[in-house]
């Protein structure tokens, strides 16, 4: 009905979709191949839905309050295991946060990781422990993504690695990666590289899970792209 119905109303019919779907997601909690899954990329294929996912309280509210204004559909995904370990300052006075519009985390010189959710705290401990100056460009919207900000940050480093948590093969990160290797090339010092889960079942088993998130392969592969 999703994709369907609520992504074509307007499309068919001429009619608004004012509907935000709060979509709990994520692994990290040991909760299994169901409840741990990450499946913004089913999603992301489709035209006429807007996707956003907060990695931070203030954004979880400036961008749940800014699609409940706007008219189209949304998909509103929020990390469960974030619910339980990051807290920060929310404003109590009504604001939103612009739809479609990246946020820096983190800026830094010798490389730039693109990624969103519970990837930016990945990205900002595995660069304090490597001790490395990078920028790490929160997407906060995934559809429409910002291409603007994207570009700025891979003229500025030269080079780029996509983190997600979703599965490797057909992300989100494999759509931006291509958009770079096509509009941004000029500027690449060195291959685009991405880093997801692996293209497995989210397994319920404590260390199985470990495996099967990015976090050591994403390290791994940052240090290889840095010595390239």
């Amino acid at each position: 009905q999703i994709v369907n119905n609520l992504a074509k109303i307007h499309y068919r019919w001429g009619q608004n979709a004012d509907v935000v779907v709060r979509m709990p997601t994520g692994a990290g909690t040991a909760a299994g191949p169901f409840h741990s899954q990450s499946n913004e990329a089913w999603f992301f294929h489709t035209p006429g839905l807007k996707i956003v996912y907060p990695s931070n309280p203030h954004d979880a509210k400036g961008l749940l309050n800014a699609a409940l204004e706007d008219p189209n559909p949304y998909l509103y995904f929020e990390h469960k295991l974030l619910y339980r370990s990051i807290s920060g300052p929310v404003p109590d006075s009504y604001y939103t946060v612009e739809v479609g519009k990246a946020a820096l985390a983190q800026e830094g010189t010798q490389v730039s990781i693109i990624t969103y959710g519970m990837g930016v705290h990945w990205a900002i401990k595995v660069v304090e422990e490597l001790r490395i100056s990078a920028d790490i460009l929160d997407l906060r919207t995934l559809l429409p993504w910002d291409q603007e900000a994207v570009a700025a940050t891979v003229k500025k480093t030269g080079k780029v690695i996509f983190l997600h948590e979703d599965t490797l093969t057909g992300g989100i990160g494999a759509e931006i990666c291509a958009w770079i290797s096509e509009y941004c090339f000029r500027w690449l010092d060195a291959p685009v590289m991405r880093e997801g889960s692996l293209d497995t079942p989210v397994p319920f088993a404590p260390n199985l899970e470990k495996q099967f998130l990015p976090t050591e392969r994403f390290k791994g592969k940052l240090k290889e792209l840095l010595e390239f």
